[in-house]
């Protein structure tokens, strides 16, 4: 087959529709030009505004929340037994033990006895001297009784000799009235009622003074007796001493002597451990104690679990730039505490509801609290601030910003200070 040309393969191409096709394609690249550049301007001006860059990567953001604020502090706390007395030896001499380190012992059951020959000799001396004076006393009360019977005989003989002396008086004034006695037996019978009466009177008073030494002689070997009684009772109970009781039910910690030796007195012997009331003994750092108070709430932490309790006391001194404080549970106490035991505590300073917070961060060492970088569309901008109360994990934000501003809260020292600040990807 023969082909004289390519002429029956060519089209003919319309002049109108190239046209239409080249303003499409020029229309469609602007389009997408002007789209480009809708994007790049704010890029480009946050350029131009810009005083340095910083990778979004070096810095850390954070978002202004409404919520409740709650200012702490945690520390770390060590178990201590509210309740923990120490046993002394009341007097010289050998101890015995009768238990061992770490026993569990109950209130009142014996802990060691102690020998001591020279309390017991004189409790045996004074009581002694007690049963003495109880002889005397009782000697006493015999004597006054035979005396009060001898003032009252002495007593009835003046008495029956008055009556007498009286019955002669009369007899004598009838006599005498019918001259039936001389004058001189009527002077004598006088004289007698007279002498009478002075016995009788004399007789009397006799026996209320005898009573009364009697009275008194006795109230004195009274008192002897009873101070002697005291003396034998605090003897007595120095004795019983000897048989050392536990104070409180509890663990005995660490003996402080060994058995069979010889102790002086108030020597210590040995320390009960009350388990039932433990409490937490925190050491607070100083920038901490102004805000410090009695009956401030606090969380304890032990195995994963929270536990309410309270600061009961405050030291009134700083040692080693640290306040000590004491926290005592409020409910529940947690099981299986030991003493010196290691547990997180966290101190409720304030409690604030619906207030402005950021996250903690290095910001505020940086600026020190009195700006922070606000972050709007990759730029962050200077923006002057007033922080309030500080936690552990936040920060009140009293003016400067609101809810929902995003700031840097990393530490801003590598901005130099800047006014704007481009984040980069």
């Amino acid at each position: 087959m023969i082909i004289k040309d390519t002429s029956l393969q060519d089209t003919k191409i319309s002049t109108q529709k190239s046209t239409s096709k080249r303003w499409l394609t020029l229309g469609l690249s602007v389009v997408v030009l002007a789209g480009v550049i809708w994007q790049v301007a704010p890029a480009a001006s946050n350029w131009s505004q810009a005083e340095k860059s910083i990778s979004l990567k070096r810095v850390r953001l954070g978002t202004i929340e409404l919520g409740d604020f709650t200012r702490d502090i945690s520390v770390l706390g060590r178990v201590v037994a509210a309740v923990s007395p120490t046993v002394y030896a009341p007097a010289d001499g050998t101890i015995t033990l009768a238990i061992e380190s770490g026993y569990e012992v109950k209130e009142g059951q014996l802990l060691a006895t102690l020998d001591s020959p020279e309390l017991t000799s004189k409790l045996f001396q004074q009581q002694a001297t007690w049963e003495g004076l109880q002889s005397s006393y009782q000697r006493q009360k015999i004597q006054a009784k035979k005396q009060r019977l001898a003032d009252q005989k002495s007593v009835d003989l003046a008495n029956v000799k008055l009556t007498t002396a009286k019955r002669e008086k009369r007899r004598a004034d009838q006599g005498y009235k019918k001259n039936a006695i001389s004058q001189i037996d009527y002077e004598k019978a006088q004289d007698e009622l007279e002498n009478a009466t002075l016995q009788f009177s004399h007789a009397v008073q006799d026996a209320e003074l005898n009573i009364e030494s009697l009275d008194f002689d006795s109230k004195s070997l009274s008192l002897d007796l009873r101070r002697q009684k005291l003396l034998v009772n605090e003897l007595q109970r120095q004795v019983d001493g000897l048989n050392i009781l536990s104070p409180v039910t509890g663990i005995v910690g660490n003996l402080s002597t060994d058995n069979k030796t010889f102790m002086s007195k108030n020597q210590p012997i040995l320390m009960v451990v009350d388990l039932r009331r433990l409490e937490v003994e925190i050491a607070i750092p100083e920038s901490y104690a102004d805000d410090l108070a009695i009956g401030m709430d606090v969380d304890i932490k032990f195995e994963q679990r929270s536990f309410s309790a309270r600061l009961v006391t405050i030291s009134p001194e700083i040692l080693n730039n640290q306040v000590t404080g004491r926290v005592r549970f409020t409910k529940d106490t947690p099981p299986k505490l030991r003493q010196n035991q290691r547990l997180t505590t966290q101190i409720i300073l304030e409690h604030k509801e619906n207030i402005l917070q950021v996250p903690r961060g290095q910001f505020l060492e940086s600026s020190g609290g009195r700006f922070a970088y606000k972050v709007i569309d990759g730029l962050a901008t200077k923006q002057p601030i007033s922080l309030g109360a500080r936690s552990l994990s936040h920060v009140e934000v009293v003016s400067g910003l609101k809810e929902g501003d995003q700031i840097i809260i990393s530490g801003t020292d590598i901005f130099d200070s800047a006014e704007q600040v481009l984040l980069t990807q």
